[in-house]
């Protein structure tokens, strides 16, 4: 079984945040570790993932269709 929790760490020791049904007590487990801090916006990971032609063409699609959800506006 395999599955992904979120845990809080507090006093040296990682405390699930929800409960872990189908897991034995004393049951050896493998844990990964990554971190949860927050990107200061949730869209920089995507940054530079496009050539900049690409992104300047999906720029003019949103732009488009902004206009015609409100358009005068």
């Amino acid at each position: 079984m395999t599955r992904t929790i979120v845990a809080i760490y507090e006093g040296g020791v990682l405390k699930p945040l929800e409960s872990l049904d189908g897991i034995a007590e004393h049951a050896h487990v493998r844990v990964t570790v990554e971190g949860m801090t927050a990107s200061p916006n949730p869209l920089i990971d995507c940054v530079g993932i496009l050539p900049d032609e690409d992104a300047d063409e999906l720029r003019r699609i949103i732009a488009d269709e902004f206009n015609h959800a409100r358009p005068g506006q």
